[in-house]
């Protein structure tokens, strides 16, 4: 009789263990699903027999796939909004190009301005160029089509390549550069192409909707973190403008949203976001407007 209820026990416990086992091995399938969809990654759970693992994990794909329709509504809004606002853009440099090689084509111009009106135009059609550049890298970044190459590279020195393509426009913009850079190797994992693409849209900033004359670029690490600031002494951000700075299609309504399309900080932070860093910006009447970007330090 013993030896039945031991046997009985053994198996019970066996049986128990066995669904434990089971459950803990279920959990983690939802907690991996779950860490995927929240990266933009859509699977389903899957669940065995039936029971109550089953039926929330049923109830769990319902809820994601809710989401997901969700989440597609909203990009789909989102994108309307920006053709619509981009369409506006987009005409008005577009109506002043053709103005422009319609009196040229008509011969309208004289000998002396001639040169001046193929000057505007190719101003005009290079305008343009960018708008479609922007608009094409928004919907690749926002489709997750963007392949990227992360490595270890030496920011200090891939800094000072970018700036080294500035100096021209720097020199012909009047623009004065302050550069605080050490010799020394600063070495992040990061996509060079991204982080290249990133300093460029904020110096582009800086000159476009800042109109300052003046940049100021420091790199120095603090802890497990290196830290870039691009500073400009151009128009500031209202504080009621800074915590909406960085989404998409969000223009200031000062003189720094003259021109523009809304797009350029928002594909900034993504980027920065993309590469496993951290973006912020502050600015106050009379000083500087300062962008920091926090990468961590390549271990």
């Amino acid at each position: 009789m013993m030896e039945s209820l031991v046997i009985i026990l053994a198996l019970l416990c066996l049986g128990q263990f066995i669904y434990i086992y089971r459950m803990k091995k279920q959990i983690k399938n939802w907690l991996d699903v779950l860490r995927d969809v929240r990266h933009g990654r859509r699977e389903k759970i899957f669940a065995k027999n039936k029971g109550l693992m089953t039926d929330v994990s049923y109830e769990l794909n319902m809820v994601m796939e809710d989401n997901q329709i969700a989440l597609l509504k909203k990009s789909d809004e989102a994108n309307k909004q920006i053709l619509t606002s981009l369409s506006h853009d987009v005409r008005t440099p577009l109506a002043s190009l053709l103005g422009y090689l319609e009196a040229l084509d008509k011969g309208l111009p004289n000998a002396n301005n001639e040169k001046e009106y193929i000057s505007i135009a190719y101003r005009k059609a290079n305008d343009l160029k960018a708008f479609v550049d922007m608009l094409f890298e928004w919907f690749k970044l926002n489709s997750n089509e963007q392949q990227y190459h992360f490595e270890s590279v030496d920011i200090n020195e891939a800094t000072r390549e970018i700036l080294i393509e500035w100096l021209h426009v720097f020199k012909q913009s009047q623009i004065v550069l302050q550069a605080t850079i050490d010799d020394d190797d600063l070495v992040v994992d990061i996509d060079n192409t991204a982080y290249k693409r990133i300093l460029n849209n904020l110096i582009q900033n800086a000159m476009t909707h800042g109109e300052c004359t003046k940049i100021k670029i420091s790199i120095k690490s603090d802890l497990d973190s290196v830290v870039v600031n691009v500073a400009n002494n151009g128009h500031s951000i209202p504080k009621q403008h800074l915590s909406h700075i960085f989404e998409r299609m969000y223009k200031c309504e000062t003189s720094r949203a003259d021109k523009g399309n809304g797009l350029g900080l928002a594909i900034t932070k993504e980027l920065v976001t993309v590469l496993n860093g951290d973006i912020s910006v502050s600015s106050i009447q009379g000083e500087d407007t300062i962008f920091t970007i926090l990468f961590p330090i390549a271990k």
